[in-house]
């Protein structure tokens, strides 16, 4: 399949989980269009990214190591995404690469995860939660800033510092979330 091909089906995806789990599992089944996928996903001014992204969140939430080899194209377009489909998406991958990173025993992506890559995620999440995003995205960003921050005073401080500054503002999911990291941050 080609990209143009690949287009075509991502133009069949809609916000209905059944329509994304299809063409996730068209990517599932041929890692070779998962570049391809990523690539769409950089195409940040056209509505197209926002249903690659949900697709690469379902393949990632499969199965998170296919993403490895492709670290350097999925981290330098993180800060270009813009859509809010798209953005809450990709806010998601990388709780999951956070998490992902954060487990027990090597793993194919903890290997591939440079500390470049961890440096674009941070700072992107950061923009995310200091900009006007929606909740989704930010308690996204949150998590994977304590996750990725461990070990790193100054990101736990900052984070600890934008979340008690936001959050009389925020929704009640962003203060749910909150108060777990907060909690998390004290130990």
């Amino acid at each position: 399949m080609n990209t143009a091909e690949l287009i075509k089906e991502l133009n069949d995806v809609n916000g209905s989980r059944q329509k994304r789990l299809k063409c996730a599992q068209l990517v599932l089944n041929d890692l070779t269009l998962l570049p391809k996928l990523i690539d769409i996903i950089a195409l940040v001014d056209n509505k197209i990214s926002c249903r690659a992204a949900w697709v690469l969140e379902m393949v990632c939430n499969e199965y998170i190591y296919a993403i490895a080899p492709y670290l350097d194209t999925f981290c330098s377009s993180l800060n270009k995404v813009h859509l809010n489909g798209a953005v809450r998406a990709v806010s998601k991958i990388c709780e999951l690469i956070a998490k992902t990173n954060d487990s027990g025993p090597s793993n194919p992506l903890k290997k591939a995860l440079k500390p470049l890559h961890k440096e674009l995620i941070i700072e992107t999440c950061f923009d995310w939660m200091i900009k006007d995003q929606k909740v989704a995205t930010k308690v996204h960003a949150m998590e994977t800033l304590y996750l990725l921050g461990k070990g790193s005073q100054w990101i736990h401080k900052e984070l600890s510092i934008i979340i008690v500054r936001d959050f009389q503002t925020q929704s009640a999911g962003f203060k749910a979330r909150a108060k777990q990291v907060l909690k998390k941050l004290k130990k």
